[in-house]
């Protein structure tokens, strides 16, 4: 007969505690939390000790190219299963590199021709005088 008090705390206990062994904000202790349970759930409950790195590169995808959500979100999901794998299930992932990443918005940078630029500083000339 096995005491309820002796066995292991749930996986998502297990994440939580380690988090806060660790000092880390609360604010990234939800998102972590969050993503665990996003990641367990898409994949039917299963746990993940019984799934790995091409579980977690198809996952990754998924909210790439189905979700569609920005590359920080892509990248805050996989830091929150890689600290799953590596500090709670003591369990390192290998290579995913074979994950489709999502795309950084392209940065264009604002220019203003001459003209524009003589007529925005004659503006500012009559302002001060």
């Amino acid at each position: 007969m096995t005491d309820s008090t002796s066995s292991k705390p749930k996986l998502l206990d297990q994440v939580r505690d380690a988090i806060r062994v660790r000092h880390y904000s609360i604010r990234t202790e939800k998102a972590y939390l969050d993503w665990c349970r996003r990641y367990i759930l898409f994949h039917n409950k299963r746990h993940p000790a019984e799934m790995g790195e091409t579980v977690v590169s198809a996952y990754l995808t998924h909210l790439a190219v189905n979700r569609k959500v920005a590359a920080s979100t892509q990248n805050q999901a996989l830091n929150a299963l890689v600290f799953l794998y590596s500090k709670v299930l003591e369990l390192p992932l290998g290579d995913i590199g074979s994950t489709v990443r999502a795309k950084r918005p392209e940065t264009l940078p604002v220019v203003l021709s001459r003209s524009e630029i003589r007529n925005l500083l004659e503006k500012l000339d009559r302002k001060n005088a």
